[in-house]
Parts: structure tokens; C-alpha cells; sequence
């Protein structure tokens, strides 16, 4: 055993969906946010929960756990009273009946496949046949006029047993006996398989809420609806990493910092409503930084933010001017000159691999090899008392290209770290007393190839901008009108946060896949239209029109991201 202290490595998974519901209908357009509730975000907790010594940063989206708790309602509601489930697909698998439309079987057909079909689909033999007849209807829609409704029922209850988390599926008998079944399965047993996704949705919050009172994790959050608060601030900050881009016809957001403040103090707000406390820590959306941000979260008293480590290089080449670096280890905590907060910058190979590459290793060969490179970093490291690895990443959709939900992987690598005599597994919160590396300057930019340009520059997604742009004008003058006031303000204000997500611009332009990109445009535009109606002002022309189209390779899960987040 090492002599030295063990060298702190934080993982850290960040969960979040954009909103989903349509105000104006109450109705979820999309059902990612329940799905990964019962697969990922159970999953996370429980694997953490059964493995001595398992230590993580888990980072919230404010407007995921509301979708979340009002999800646990909504199941709650329809089982206690026969209240409506307002989820397409989730109030398909309640329903006594399956729609009789072709139009709408078709799209249910369509709807429950969309899941990894090499790690999940063909998993289970009773799920890949009914997919293989599913895959026949959409090549010959004809074929939907007569397919009996069991065959509905039953490729409904196998696309939900499918996402249940691996930890449910190994331990819960009512989850065992309704998968030995494999057919012709009755409305109670749909019921019961109901009532298990209510249960698992209504756990989330209090589990997470659990671990973090018992030291098991630290609890982190990001502004309310996840946007970019850089370039809320200030557009002309991509071009910090991007001094050619292109951006929208806008010179800017309007009135883009008070709107950055909002986020910050409503996400605490909801964050505290849920979890009892304050974080201390906060992942920003998309890693995005730059230094005018970082007032609006040290006066919230936030104490720590993270970002990716393309972004700490361009920081450091800026402020070294060229010098090189007189400490070679580069995974340290960090200061601004002038603030406190400390910022920590996620390992981005180590990230990637757990993102990218290792859902197609064995599992034991792969923790091997992250430990590895560990190893590696701790003694590259002198003094490792002021060195600390963080590992970030999407807490959601890398698991479903592992087999077994990445149970397996997770839980070997956990009890590798905690068991390790040179490594350590760690928090942010307590690395907060470690000494500094100070910045002279911070250059803004995103966990993404440290710049924006995923979010902005690319000609759909300024034109995302400027609608946008248009819309918080107008919104403006409703208020400057005195258009609204009380409970109308507060509903359109909320609603033009979700306007304000990020997820919308990172799915415009042409490299995307089309469906997705047709998913969440047409969310955008519910989106800006409904706030349109709030202020009672009519919505421009362009918000009936396709404002991205995409055209890369399809895509499963929701956000789908590329590994990182």
C-alpha cells in the first residue's frame, strides 16, 4: 500500500429532461422523463445503495424533478380516483382498451420500439418477436387492420418490463412473474405493472433525498430549465473559443442576465422544495461557463461549478500566454482570480470512455482499464493531497448500450475505487478546503469541444435564436402593458423558461437524426406558441413551420448524448 494519500476521484452523473409537458393541454408530448425514472435514475440509487463504499455527485435538473413527482402523482391519481394519465404512452399500458384508429395503433406500434434493440430488445425473446411483427406493420401499414389488440397489450407491457431497472428486474417478484409470463397478459396484470412504475417513480426523490443525509452522495443541481447561461448573458461569449461563428440576426438575448438570475434562484428553490436543503454545488447547463456568470451563482452561494477539460485548457493557454505550466498535473481544483468559488473540469478521455467506448467491453476488463489510467494519474500526480480526477457524465443514456443496464460495470467499478489503496472515492464538497490552481482568465465555453457550438452559430439553431429573441420581446411588452400580473405572470414566466432549455438548440441542424429532430423542434414551437397565447399576442407565422429538419442516424432514449451528458 502507498505511503501517500489516496488520490480523490468524483464521479459525478447528471440527470435531466427538458420539459415535456404541454402546458395548454397538460399532456406529455414525449415520455423520456417516466422511462429513465424507472430504469436509470432507480438504478443510480440502488446500485449506490448495495455497494459498500460507493460514493457519487449526483446533479438534478429543477424542472426533471418536477416532472417526476408530478408523474408519481398522475399514477397515483388514475389508481386512488381513475383520474386521467396525461402520457400518451403510459396511459396506453392503464387503458381498458386500445385505440381503434390505424393512425394510432400505428403510432403505438412505432412508439414502443424506440429502445436499444441489441442490449434490450433482443434481451428478451418474447420482446424480439413481438418487435419482429411490429417491424412488419411499419414496412406494410396495411397489416395494422388486423392485428388483434393482445398483440397491442402485450408489446406495450414488454416495452415497459423492458425499461424497468436492472436492480428492479433482479429483485422485485411482481417484476419476475409478470416477465415469466410472456403473454397474452391481462388488464390486472397491467395494472400491476402500473402500480410498480408508481411505486418506482414515487422513490426517486425520497432515495436520493436518503443517501444524501447519510453521506452516501452529494446532491447537486442546475439552473431551473437548464439553459446556457452564458449566452443568455451575453451571445458575443462564443466567440471566446469561437472568434469566427456566426450568431443569430439578434444582437442578444433580451434582458438575458435577469433571466440567468431567475433560473439560478428558481432551480434552488425547487431543488430545496424537494430535497429539504441547499446544494453546494452546481453542474451548469451543457458545462457552459463563462466569468460573468459566476457572480450570479456565488451570491446564490453556490461553492462549486464544474465544466469540461477542453475548457480549462483554452483557460489555462490564455492565461499562461504561452508559458508553460510550472505543475504538469492538470487535475486539480480551480479559482478565477478575483472569485472563490472553486470550479472542477471533468476528466474528458476517462468521461468519454465510460460514455463512448466500455459499453462494449466486458465489464471487468473495463473497470480494469479505467482503474488503469487511474493509477496512472495518481502517480503522474506529487502531491496528490491537492489533486482530485473528476469523471462526468449523462447519468441516463449511456446505460442502455451496456448489457444489464450497466449493473454490472457500475457496480464492479465502485467496489474497485473503495477498495483501492491509491485511489479514493470522493465528493465535491470535500474537496472545497484543497488548495487552488488560480485562472487569470476563464474562457467561456461547454463540456462540448470547449465551445457552443453545438448550441448556437449553426444557421437552425440562430434561427432557434431569434424566434426565441422574438418571443421574450414580445413578452416584455406584456409585462411593460401590464398584460400580466399574478398567477398569469408566474405561469408565463415559467413557461418562457422552458423556451430557455438547452436541449432545443443542441438538436438543430442537419447532423442530427431526423426523428429526433422533429420530436424536439415540434416541442419548441408547442413551446414558444403557448407563451405567445399566455401574452396574448399571436404567434408569428414561423412557429407553424419546421424550423430544423435533421438528417443523421436515428436515435433512441430522448436526449440522446453523446456519452458526456
Amino acid at each position: 500500500m502507498s505511503a501517500e494519500a489516496p488520490l480523490p476521484v468524483v464521479l459525478c452523473w447528471h440527470m435531466h429532461q427538458p420539459q415535456y409537458r404541454n402546458e395548454a393541454t397538460g399532456r406529455y408530448e414525449l415520455p423520456w422523463t417516466y422511462l429513465h425514472g424507472i430504469k436509470d435514475y432507480v438504478d443510480m440509487a440502488a446500485i449506490i445503495e448495495a455497494t459498500p463504499g460507493a460514493r457519487a455527485v449526483v446533479n438534478f435538473a429543477p424542472i426533471l424533478l418536477e416532472q417526476i413527482d408530478d408523474y408519481a402523482a398522475q399514477v397515483r391519481a388514475f389508481l386512488d380516483h381513475g383520474e386521467a394519465i396525461r402520457d400518451p404512452l403510459l396511459a396506453a399500458l392503464a387503458a381498458p382498451v386500445m385505440p381503434e384508429s390505424p393512425e394510432e395503433r400505428t403510432q403505438l406500434v412505432r412508439a414502443c420500439l424506440k429502445v436499444n434493440r441489441d442490449t434490450v430488445v433482443n434481451r428478451f425473446a418474447p420482446f424480439r418477436q413481438l418487435a419482429g411483427i411490429a417491424d412488419e406493420i411499419l414496412a406494410r401499414p396495411e397489416l395494422i387492420d388486423y392485428i388483434a389488440d393482445q398483440f397491442l397489450v402485450d408489446l406495450l407491457m414488454w416495452y415497459h418490463l423492458a425499461w424497468v431497472g436492472e436492480t428492479v428486474r433482479r429483485h422485485d417478484e411482481r417484476v419476475k412473474a409478470l416477465m415469466t409470463r410472456e403473454r397474452r397478459y391481462s388488464l390486472h396484470e397491467r395494472r400491476q405493472l402500473l402500480e410498480i412504475v408508481g411505486e418506482l417513480l414515487a422513490g426517486i426523490i425520497p432515495r436520493y433525498r436518503a443517501l444524501w443525509d447519510d453521506g452516501r452522495v452529494e446532491l447537486s443541481f442546475t439552473p431551473y430549465a437548464h439553459p446556457i447561461l452564458p449566452l443568455l448573458i451575453d451571445f458575443d461569449s462564443a466567440r471566446e473559443a469561437m472568434p469566427g461563428v456566426h450568431l443569430p440576426a439578434h444582437q442578444g438575448y433580451p434582458g438575458g442576465e435577469a433571466r440567468a438570475r431567475w433560473h439560478v434562484r428558481e432551480g434552488l428553490a425547487v431543488f430545496e422544495r424537494f430535497f429539504g436543503r441547499r446544494p453546494l454545488g452546481c453542474w451548469p447547463a451543457e458545462g457552459g461557463v463563462s466569468v460573468e456568470m459566476l457572480p450570479l451563482l456565488e451570491e446564490a452561494g453556490v461553492r462549486w461549478i464544474a465544466s469540461g477539460e477542453r475548457v480549462m485548457r483554452n483557460s489555462l493557454a490564455h492565461s499562461a500566454k504561452g508559458r508553460p505550466l510550472a505543475d504538469r498535473c492538470i487535475h486539480r481544483p480551480y479559482q478565477v482570480r478575483g472569485h472563490q468559488m472553486r470550479l472542477f473540469f471533468r476528466d474528458d478521455g476517462l468521461s468519454d470512455l465510460i460514455g463512448f467506448s466500455y459499453a462494449k467491453w466486458d465489464a471487468e476488463e473495463a473497470v480494469t482499464d479505467l482503474v488503469g489510467h487511474l493509477e496512472n494519474i495518481a502517480a503522474a500526480c506529487p502531491e496528490r493531497d491537492r489533486a482530485v480526477v473528476p469523471i462526468i457524465l449523462d447519468g441516463e443514456n449511456a446505460w442502455e448500450y451496456y448489457p444489464e443496464n450497466g449493473l454490472p460495470f457500475l457496480t464492479r467499478l465502485y467496489e474497485r475505487i473503495a477498495a483501492h489503496p491509491d485511489l479514493e472515492l470522493a465528493t465535491f464538497d470535500a474537496c472545497l478546503e484543497m488548495p487552488s490552481r488560480t485562472l487569470g482568465d476563464l474562457v467561456a465555453g461547454s463540456w462540448v469541444y470547449g465551445t457552443f457550438s453545438t448550441w448556437i452559430g449553426d444557421p437552425d439553431k440562430n434561427r432557434g435564436w431569434d424566434l426565441l429573441c422574438d418571443a421574450k420581446a414580445a413578452y416584455d411588452q406584456a409585462v411593460e402593458d401590464g398584460r400580466l400580473q399574478g398567477e398569469a405572470l408566474r405561469r408565463a414566466e415559467r413557461q418562457l423558461a422552458y423556451c430557455e432549455g438547452s436541449d432545443w438548440f443542441w438538436w438543430f441542424g442537419d447532423y442530427n437524426p431526423a426523428e429526433s429532430v422533429s420530436d424536439f423542434e415540434r416541442l419548441y414551437r408547442i413551446h414558444l406558441t403557448n407563451l405567445y397565447h399566455m401574452i396574448a399576442a399571436e404567434p408569428p407565422e414561423a412557429l407553424a413551420h419546421a424550423l430544423s429538419r435533421g438528417g443523421g442516424e436515428p436515435a433512441v432514449g430522448g436526449v440522446m448524448r453523446p456519452g458526456g451528458e
